[in-house]
């Protein structure tokens, strides 16, 4: 059973004119109850030794988790924020691209919390992240 607020699709993300377009994240799959999506190891998002930078794979899972906290409420009625994230990076990517897979850990009324594991393209975890986000009533 799914734990979206409706039938959404992949193509009802939107992320034109953001800074998730400018990183390249691109979310590829909605499950029932996970978002995985997609951003490129260049010079985007690598720092300057040559490596992914570790914001931009908080970009990435903090994205991910948004997307996913709002999919599940009313967006008629509330919205979403993040108001804490951490991550460990656990391997160095220096090429190719990251993939993270998002999936709750709780879904509350007022606050969620959605962790993110990103892999690099050996499915090599890269980063592990959690974020809590506050649903906050639209006025």
């Amino acid at each position: 059973m799914s734990i979206w607020f409706k039938d959404y699709t992949v193509k009802d993300i939107v992320t034109k004119d953001t800074m998730v377009e400018y990183l390249g994240i691109e979310v590829t799959e909605l499950g029932d109850n996970y978002i995985v999506g997609t951003m490129p190891v260049d010079k985007r998002t690598k720092q300057p030794f040559g490596i992914l930078h570790g914001g931009a794979s908080v970009a990435l899972a903090e994205t991910l988790a948004s997307y996913g906290g709002y999919l599940t409420i009313d967006p008629e009625k509330n919205y979403v924020v993040g108001v804490e994230i951490n991550a460990n990076h656990l391997k160095m990517a220096k090429e190719g691209n990251v993939t993270g897979k998002c999936t709750p850990i709780k879904r509350g009324r007022s606050t969620q919390v959605w962790q993110t594991e990103i892999k690099n393209d050996n499915e090599e975890l890269v980063c592990i992240s959690r974020i809590t986000l506050m649903v906050l009533e639209r006025k």
